[in-house]
C-alpha cells in the first residue's frame, strides 16, 4: 500500500512554465546558455543503488537528456563515460554531478560520425573504466531552420 505521508505533486506543475523567451544558438549550442536552465533532476532524482558496479556509456551525455541519464545512472551506482562532441564545459558540469553522486567520470570528446572515435571511446571506457554494461546512444543533431533532427 502506498504510503500516504508523503506529499505528491505533478511534475508538471513544477518548474519553469512557457512563454519561454526566444533564443537561438549556433550548433552545437550550449546548454549553459539556456534559459530557463533545463531540469535533469540534481534536486529530485534519488537513486537506488540499481546499477550498482556497472559501467555506462553515453553519448551526447554532456547535456540535456544525456546529462540527466547520467546523474541518474549515477545515483544508481553506475560509473559513466561521457561521450560529446565539443561543450567542455557542459560536460564538466555533468562530470561534476556524477563525482557528487559519488562515481567516476570520463570526458570523452569528439564526433561519432567517426567510426576510429567511436572504436576509441569504447576502448578507452573499457580500459579506464573496466567495463561496459550499458550503451546509451543519446547524441542527435537539430537543425531548427533546416527542419532537421
Amino acid at each position: 500500500m502506498a504510503d500516504r505521508s508523503i506529499p505528491q505533486s505533478n511534475p508538471q506543475e513544477q518548474g519553469p512554465t512557457p512563454p519561454f523567451p526566444a533564443q537561438e544558438q549556433a550548433h552545437p549550442g550550449r546548454e549553459a546558455d539556456m534559459q530557463p536552465k533545463p531540469d535533469f533532476g540534481e534536486a529530485s532524482y534519488k537513486g537506488f543503488n540499481r546499477l550498482q558496479g556497472r559501467v555506462a556509456l553515453i553519448t551526447g551525455g554532456d547535456s540535456g537528456i544525456g546529462r540527466a541519464v547520467a546523474l541518474a545512472f549515477a545515483r544508481e551506482g553506475a560509473d559513466i563515460a561521457i561521450s560529446y562532441l565539443n561543450e567542455d564545459d557542459d560536460a564538466r558540469e555533468t562530470e561534476r554531478v556524477v563525482k557528487a553522486a559519488g562515481r567516476r567520470a570520463l570526458l570523452l570528446p569528439g564526433d561519432i560520425a567517426e567510426e576510429e572515435h567511436c572504436k576509441e571511446i569504447v576502448r578507452r571506457t573499457h580500459g579506464e573504466l573496466g567495463r561496459l554494461d550499458i550503451l546509451v546512444n543519446n547524441a542527435a543533431y537539430h537543425d531548427k531552420a533546416a527542419g532537421k533532427f
